[in-house]
């Protein structure tokens, strides 16, 4: 079974995207940097920002997979297009 992310009934992932995620990933490396945190919410921000990371990985890794299969797709579209005539010819 693929793991896809929970989706609504219009097809569109529940919760923030990717680029809100993206980008609350990097305001929170950005307060870790500024080094302004105590300890605990140092911890904390770190931790929220491991969890978006492998949100984030998790994302680009169903991306990659739904481009493979849109890529085999066309290739295969492409090929029954093609004249058979011409195949093995140079």
């Amino acid at each position: 079974m693929h793991a896809m992310s929970a989706k609504n009934q219009k097809g569109k992932p529940d919760g923030p995207g990717f680029d809100e995620r993206l980008a609350e990933l990097e305001g929170l490396v950005t307060q870790l940097e500024e080094g302004d945190l105590d300890l605990e919410a140092a911890i904390e921000r770190y931790q929220a920002g491991i969890g978006l990371l492998k949100d984030c990985h998790k994302t680009l890794g169903e991306y990659r997979s739904r481009i493979e299969e849109l890529s085999a797709e066309a290739g295969v579209t492409l090929a029954a297009l093609q004249d058979p005539d011409l195949d093995g010819e140079a």
